[in-house]
């Protein structure tokens, strides 16, 4: 997954890998599960972390290649000018993301969270600083703690007691030994119901 801009009004759905053919296209990696949205999401912008530079930009075009997407942009018609757009992040304004069903939450909400374990007395883990998908049944949150260890830790509604994704603060009730193992299940253990997360 990739970082999001420190402006909190866009969010990251794409970021680009390579440049496409010869009229300009952009091959990239998708990082939304929406990708029919593109159809209605005609205006988007390009972030580059070097310089904190965003561009407006009017896809014109986009089509599926290879799991990823690649677009092809108003004005971005040569090898040259897709060049440009090379390490860029696709981004929308935040208020222009789907909307989501009870219970579901964007990656975006839970990056930055406060970690906390309430099983005994309330420990502080870490923060999360980034969702792993396809590790298992479970999305994984990737928590860091101050000196640095990096935890992962299933993202289940049976671990999960309180979200407050506005005041950034996650507590969570884990088995016993999970976080000492660094494992994200015990072997042999059935998983409970994942949250839903969405990208």
């Amino acid at each position: 997954m990739t970082g999001n801009s420190t402006d909190d009004a866009f969010i990251t759905i794409a970021s680009v890998q390579k440049v496409q053919g010869r009229m300009g296209e952009v091959l990239a990696e998708l990082h939304t599960d929406f990708p029919e949205r593109f159809e209605q999401r005609r205006r988007l912008y390009a972030w580059k972390a070097a310089g904190n530079e965003r561009r407006e930009l009017k896809l014109e075009d986009f089509w599926p290649h290879k799991g990823g997407m690649v677009f092809k942009f108003e004005g971005v018609d040569s090898i040259e000018e897709a060049e440009t757009l090379l390490r860029s992040e696709i981004q929308i304004p935040a208020e222009e993301r789907a909307e989501l069903e009870e219970g579901a939450f964007y990656v975006s909400d839970l990056l930055g969270c406060l970690v906390l374990e309430v099983s005994r007395a309330e420990r502080e883990i870490g923060t999360v600083v980034d969702v792993n998908f396809g590790a298992g049944t479970a999305p994984l949150l990737i928590v860091n703690n101050e000196s640095g260890k990096e935890f992962m830790i299933p993202f289940v509604e049976g671990f999960t007691k309180k979200l407050d994704v506005k005041g950034k603060r996650i507590e969570m009730q884990l088995p016993e030994g999970m976080l000492e193992l660094d494992a994200p299940l015990s072997a042999g253990k059935k998983a409970p119901r994942h949250t839903r997360v969405k990208r």
